[in-house]
């Protein structure tokens, strides 16, 4: 398989993305909210992405919760912002850190039905005060312990359902002051020791990734998704992050130029993986004609990952759980 997770356009796989993925076999697709109709319609896109992928592929999708939410209702149960279940655990920390578990259990829970095998989630940077609202309510608080054990909460409960947690954005989006969607963030603090814990202590988490940001502490050339410097001095030797490292979307405007060339950079700085997700064709083509297939190491840490998450899975009921978190966050608002 190539070291790229990539997008399609639509609720259904045209014959042109057919033949393009089948060529040059991407380790896995990536759907979105214009993907997503309803469970009827996606069992039968994933049903043709599975007859064309190669057979370990990765179905990914982004269910934070929240605001981030590709699988919604009527069909798909809302889920509550990482905000919310910070100011949950504030009140109550017993009530807020249940209430995590309970999150990524039922978000896991849906995905998994879904044909998905790994979620990007969860959001381990820090809610700063005065930087961009890209973040905000994303993130479970600006405290990195209550960081920590949350997004730790949130992880095991999607692990519990047999999906492979993403941990995001590594090492920290939190202090950005623009949003990374559009541009290219600096961040000039000189002490990040607070972002980084909540990454330090999640290290045993199966995937992380990474972010397109300038840390110039760290590196003041180059974001962390190109540099060397930071993912192996910072991610993989200060934080001792093992697992799959994944880049955010090459196509974000924080990146500039060629999406093979960028593609090129990411990978040999460390990551085991890139993600595109526009879903447009030529892009998607453009990215996959060069791509290197997946390195041994990172094969390994993709098996490790799969591994972790069939020894976590749990027997659910979804009504159950969904039931007790309703009374949770019901509590929290009287």
């Amino acid at each position: 398989m190539r070291a790229a997770i990539v997008g399609i356009a639509g609720v259904t796989l045209r014959a042109e993305e057919a033949a393009l993925l089948r060529a040059k076999e991407p380790a896995g697709v990536i759907l979105f909210s214009r993907n997503i109709e309803n469970p009827r319609q996606l069992a039968s896109l994933v049903a043709d992405l599975r007859e064309i992928l190669p057979q370990d592929a990765i179905l990914m999708v982004d269910q934070e919760g929240g605001r981030v939410a590709r699988l919604r209702p009527p069909h798909w149960l809302a889920h509550p912002s990482a905000e919310t279940l910070g100011l949950l655990f504030e009140r109550d920390p017993i009530a807020g850190k249940r209430a995590a578990w309970l999150t990524g259990a039922l978000i896991g829970y849906e995905c998994a039905a879904g044909g998905f095998q790994v979620v990007n989630a969860p959001v381990l940077d820090l809610r700063v005060p005065g930087a961009h609202a890209v973040i905000g309510d994303r993130a479970f608080s600006g405290d990195p312990k209550t960081v920590a054990l949350l997004g730790g909460a949130m992880a095991e409960g999607l692990l519990a359902a047999g999906i492979q947690p993403v941990a995001k954005h590594i090492p920290g989006h939190g202090r950005a002051k623009v949003d990374s969607h559009q541009e290219l963030p600096q961040v000039d603090a000189s002490n990040l020791d607070a972002d980084l814990v909540p990454f330090a202590e999640n290290a045993h988490l199966p995937w992380a990734m990474t972010a397109h940001i300038v840390y110039t502490a760290f590196d003041p050339a180059l974001p962390a998704t190109l540099s060397r410097r930071v993912i192996e001095q910072i991610i993989r030797g200060r934080l001792g992050w093992q697992g799959v490292l994944i880049s955010d979307d090459l196509g974000m405007g924080a990146l500039r130029g060629p999406l093979g060339e960028l593609a090129g950079v990411a990978l040999s700085a460390g990551c085991d993986l890139v993600l595109h997700c526009s879903g447009e064709l030529e892009e998607t083509a453009e990215l996959l004609a060069d791509c290197p297939w997946i390195t041994s190491a990172a094969a390994e840490r993709l098996a490790a990952g799969r591994q972790k998450a069939e020894i976590s899975r749990l027997s659910l009921d979804l009504a159950a759980l969904t039931a007790e978190r309703e009374f949770l966050l019901r509590e929290r608002r009287h």
